[in-house]
């Protein structure tokens, strides 16, 4: 059966923009569209992920490989544009004869208030693409927040903007019970004071009582993805250990893919169909490392979803348990609008 999707050109909503520092300032073009959330990482060179969004503002920055409070950089990311953003001198950013990647997400700007939970919400939100960037000041205790998806979020990330908290995950595939950490490669792990063991609705979250996902008086920020047919998907597999490897289906052509092997040990990996040898090149979204190439976390992106070729514990594991994230393209639209693939 074809695999019909309401966006038909996954690239009004996520791209991926690889660029060269020049060591002064330049400004970015080629990512489609405005970008309401970037995250840049340098390949060539140990530098931090950088993370600047629409909401919390240009010169902004948090770091996901680390549980450092939101930093200014003057000479970062210092505008967004039309078709991309514009950089300053800084290394992580834009260093001289640097290689550089930026994934891209589309919001809608710098967002509105959103009284739909028990503390309100400034929501930078596309529907149609199921993404929304959500900030809020913390209660440190057990509250809702509206998201403004209107669908129901399977994955979300959370900050604490102000203290050196980790970050916090929710995966729908692990519960309302757990949580996982984007700069550490430890293991799941329970408590109430994550989610307030409550499942999100289509126009509610709920944070529990922990000083990283919603810590008192102090802001917050969540970037919240719903899935959407044929762009979006964020599931969980099981590794088989072998060169042979699991295949994940998602009903579109991935041109980003993050995992994470949740049981036991494992660092975010993450793909994108634009890097140089991407097959085989890889990231870890919680290590600041330049970005590798290796046979053992090798993968496939198919028309209708991925498969490794590596035998690597993190990635393809035998029995291992691993959730992912992955954005693409369908290779048919709505009304039966056939798209290319790449």
């Amino acid at each position: 059966m074809a695999n019909y999707t309401t966006i038909n050109k996954s690239g009004d909503y996520f791209n991926t923009k690889l660029y060269t520092g020049n060591g002064g300032t330049q400004s970015i073009t080629g990512v489609g569209f405005q970008s309401d959330f970037t995250w840049i990482k340098r390949r060539d060179a140990g530098n931090n992920h950088r993370w600047t969004d629409a909401v919390r503002g240009v010169e902004k920055e948090i770091y996901s490989d680390g549980n450092w409070s939101e930093d200014t950089r003057t000479n970062g990311l210092t505008a967004f544009s039309a078709d991309g953003f514009t950089i300053g001198n800084s290394s992580g950013y834009n260093g001289s004869g640097g290689t550089f990647a930026s994934w891209n997400w589309k919001a809608n700007g710098a967002g509105s208030s959103n009284t739909d939970g028990a503390t309100n919400t400034t929501v930078s939100v596309n529907t149609t693409a199921g993404f929304s960037i959500v900030k809020w000041t913390g209660t440190g205790n057990a509250t809702t927040l509206g998201h403004g998806l209107n669908a129901v979020p399977k994955f979300w990330i959370i900050k604490n903007l102000e203290q050196a908290e980790d970050w916090r995950i929710y995966h729908h595939s692990l519960g309302n019970t757990k949580k996982l950490e984007l700069n550490n490669n430890e293991a799941e792990a329970s408590d109430i004071s994550y989610w307030n063991n409550t499942s999100p609705t289509s126009s509610l979250m709920t944070v529990g009582s922990s000083n990283a996902n919603n810590g008192g008086s102090r802001n917050m920020i969540a970037y919240c993805f719903a899935e959407k047919t044929g762009y979006s998907k964020f599931g969980s597999y099981v590794g088989n250990g072998n060169a042979d490897g699991a295949f994940v289906y998602t009903g579109f052509k991935p041109a980003f893919v993050m995992v994470k092997e949740y049981g036991q040990t494992g660092n975010w990996l993450m793909w994108d169909n634009t890097t140089p040898n991407w097959n085989r090149a890889y990231k870890m979204a919680n290590e600041p490392d330049a970005e590798n190439t290796a046979d053992n976390v090798s993968i496939d992106l198919l028309s209708n979803g991925f498969k490794f070729r590596g035998t690597a514990g993190d990635s393809n594991g035998s029995g291992n348990n691993i959730i992912y994230m992955a954005f693409g393209q369908s290779l048919v639209g709505s009304n039966n609008v056939p798209c290319t693939a790449r």
